[in-house]
């Protein structure tokens, strides 16, 4: 076990041999963005004044990787073509929902967003997190400590660049969401670091106004069903 606070400082000392793998799947203005990252990263967790515990896999440069398993024999409720989907997504959001792609640290729609509201799947608008359960993790990208139904969410082992990582994915349409880490906070004790990319942000005037929207949605797809 490490320190997150020893794992970010490996990362700006070297990287520990990783760098291999970092370099050409970010290019070097990404890895220089998320060596910029990893400074932020640091400070913010130094003001925290408590260093997290946590496996080395679940440090920065495992969030900033991107993810290589096999989906393709998901038999998800929702299906599309590939021109359906390029059709539907922008260039980025296609990248990362069904490339499985990263998008930058920091750079990004909602890693900083603070307002009320519901995180839908960018690919079917599946309910899948609440701002209720958003915290920051310092990492720049979004993160959420459990999602709204454990069911709306697929994982997957995911042992690319050497890591052993769990992928999540929505379990409507399959699209990619990021990673699940078990250096979270409050009871769950995990992080969903999800791209923004991945999600659709609908505001919200309240919490009471979030569960509407999901209860909306669960009665919508009850009503497809019968």
């Amino acid at each position: 076990m490490f320190s997150l606070k020893k794992c970010l400082q490996s990362l700006k000392g070297g990287l520990g041999g990783s760098w291999k793998f970092l370099l050409p799947a970010l290019g070097l203005s990404g890895f220089i963005l998320m060596l910029g990252a990893v400074d932020k990263m640091d400070s913010r967790i130094e003001e925290k004044c408590e260093v997290l515990q946590v496996d080395v896999s679940a440090c920065a440069s495992a969030c900033a990787m991107p993810s290589h398993v096999d989906l393709s024999s998901g038999n998800f409720p929702i299906q599309r073509s590939e021109a359906e989907w390029r059709a539907r997504l922008t260039e980025l959001q296609y990248k990362v929902a069904r490339e499985q792609g990263t998008e930058r640290p920091f750079q990004n729609l909602y890693h900083d967003n603070k307002a009320i509201g519901l995180y839908r799947c960018i690919g079917c608008a599946t309910p899948l997190f609440s701002s209720t359960d958003k915290f920051d993790s310092g990492t720049g990208w979004p993160s959420f400590s459990k999602p709204i139904d454990a069911r709306t969410l697929g994982e997957h082992r995911d042992e690319s660049y050497g890591m052993i990582r769990t992928e999540v994915h929505c379990a409507v349409c399959g699209s990619h969401q990021g990673h699940v880490f078990p250096d979270g906070p409050g009871p769950s004790g995990l992080r969903y670091c999800i791209n923004s990319a991945s999600l659709e942000f609908e505001p919200a005037d309240s919490v009471e106004a979030i569960v509407e929207l999901v209860q909306q949605w669960y009665g919508a797809s009850a009503a497809k069903d019968r």
